[in-house]
C-alpha cells in the first residue's frame, strides 16, 4: 500500500544551482565529520591514523551511507534543499525509488573508488619493480581517463540539466524534488534596491583607488589646525632628525624631501616606490628630490 502511494508522486527536475549546492553540502558534511573524528584523537601519538585513513573515512562514509542513501534514498544535502534520487531506469514517470543494486553500486563507486584510489597510491608509492610500475601507470591512467569522463559528464550536465556526477549518468539515477517547489515573490521594490546598492558599491570600488586618501586627510587636517612654518635654522632641524617621519625610530641613513622632516633611507624609498604620489605624514609636501642629509649635526646634539 505504501509503495503504490509513493509510486503516485509525480516527478519535479530540479534546478542546476541545487544539484550542484548539495554536492557541495555533502563535501562540506564530509570535512566535518572527518574533523570531528580526529579531534578525538588529539592526545594520541601524532600519526596514529596516518596508516589507516583511507579504511578510516571509508568507513565512516559507509555510515553516512547508510543513513541516508540507503535509508532515504538522498544525501544529506539533497535533504537539506528537498531533493532526493528518483530510478531513472524504469519506464515510468512516476517516481521510483532506487533499487538495492543502485544503493550498493553507489557505495562502490563512491566510497570504494574513493579508498582504492588512495590504498593504490601508498602500496605502490614506494615499489621499485617493473610490475609494480606498470600498475602504477595503468591506476594513473585510469585515474586521469574517469576524470576525463568526469569533465565531459559535466559539461553535458550543465547543457542538459540531469546526472550531475557521472555515478548518477552510469547507474541512471536522478535527482528530483521531493514535493513541488513555491514561486518565490520579490517585491521591485527590494531588487530596485539591491541593484542600486551593488552600483553604488561597484562605482565606490573603481573610485577609491583614484583618490589620494593620505594627501586628502593632510588638507583637511590643514584646514582645521595650520601647521606653523618651519625656520630654516639648524636648531629647528636639528629638532626634527631625532627621528624618522615614518618609522619613528632614529634615522638610519638619513635623507630629506625639501621639507624640514628626516627619513630614513629605506623608509621612504620604499614608499615612494609604492606610490609615487607620496607626501610627507608630518607637513603634506610631495616628494621633489630625495637627498642625503648634508648638515653636519653632532650625535651629542640629536641626543639633548
Amino acid at each position: 500500500m505504501a509503495s503504490g502511494i509513493g509510486n503516485e508522486k509525480s516527478v519535479n527536475p530540479v534546478l542546476r544551482i541545487s544539484q550542484l549546492d548539495a554536492l557541495e553540502l555533502n563535501k562540506a558534511l564530509e570535512q566535518l565529520v572527518w574533523s570531528q573524528f580526529t579531534n578525538c584523537f588529539h592526545g594520541f601519538k601524532p600519526g596514529v591514523l596516518a596508516h589507516f585513513e583511507p579504511e578510516v573515512k571509508a568507513f565512516l562514509c559507509l555510515i553516512l551511507w547508510k543513513f541516508t542513501i540507503y535509508s532515504k534514498n538522498a544525501t544529506v544535502g539533497q535533504a537539506i534543499l528537498n531533493i532526493q534520487y528518483k530510478n531513472n531506469l524504469s519506464q515510468t514517470e512516476k517516481y521510483q525509488p532506487l533499487s538495492r543494486h543502485q544503493k550498493l553500486w553507489y557505495l562502490i563507486f563512491t566510497v570504494g573508488g574513493r579508498w582504492l584510489e588512495e590504498r593504490c597510491y601508498d602500496l605502490f608509492s614506494n615499489r621499485q619493480q617493473q610490475s609494480f610500475c606498470k600498475i602504477k601507470s595503468y591506476i594513473s591512467f585510469g585515474s586521469g581517463l574517469l576524470k576525463l569522463c568526469g569533465l565531459i559528464n559535466f559539461l553535458i550536465f550543465l547543457q542538459k540539466g540531469t546526472f550531475a556526477t557521472l555515478t548518477e549518468r552510469i547507474l541512471g539515477i536522478r535527482s528530483v524534488f521531493c514535493e513541488p517547489q513555491s514561486v518565490r515573490q520579490v517585491g521591485f521594490e527590494y531588487m530596485n534596491r539591491e541593484l542600486l546598492w551593488h552600483g553604488f558599491a561597484e562605482f565606490l570600488i573603481y573610485l577609491l583607488p583614484l583618490i589620494n586618501v593620505q594627501k586628502l586627510k593632510l588638507k583637511i587636517s590643514s584646514w582645521c589646525s595650520p601647521i606653523a612654518g618651519f625656520s630654516n635654522s639648524e636648531n629647528t632641524l636639528v629638532a626634527h632628525c631625532r627621528e624618522c617621519s615614518l618609522c619613528g625610530e632614529w634615522p638610519t641613513m638619513p635623507h630629506t624631501i625639501g621639507c624640514p622632516h628626516v627619513f630614513c633611507y629605506y623608509c621612504i624609498k620604499s614608499n615612494f616606490l609604492f606610490d609615487m604620489y607620496f607626501t610627507c605624514p608630518k607637513c603634506g609636501s610631495e616628494v621633489h628630490s630625495l637627498q642625503p642629509l648634508k648638515y653636519k649635526i653632532e650625535m651629542t646634539e640629536l641626543r639633548v
